[in-house]
């Protein structure tokens, strides 16, 4: 029998706390455009493929760069660490 992965959202979800469970996705989700400089917050939504970490949820960061249809968006994690994570526009709404 194969190895089990043991990651983040494998098995089943419904361990998930109420407030880590993504909301609906809508068509204008997908179309989402943003700029170099603009103020975003991540907030999961759809399917679990391609969700950021639980912990980023609801953080306010900026736009440093788009890949693909994703963008690179850098978030102010403790007084003196910032991390640089990579989103898919559909977890983006302007701040």
């Amino acid at each position: 029998m194969a190895q089990r992965s043991n990651g983040l959202f494998s098995g089943r979800t419904r361990h998930l706390a109420r407030h880590h469970l993504p909301s609906k996705l809508s068509i204008r989700s997908l179309i989402k455009r943003f700029k170099v400089g603009d103020r975003v917050a991540i907030v999961p939504k759809g399917n679990f493929r391609d969700i950021p970490h639980p912990r980023y949820r609801g953080r306010i960061g900026e736009v440093i760069e788009a890949r693909g249809s994703a963008y690179v968006v850098k978030i102010k994690v403790s007084s003196s660490t910032i991390r640089k994570i990579i989103v898919p526009q559909r977890h983006l709404e302007k701040a």
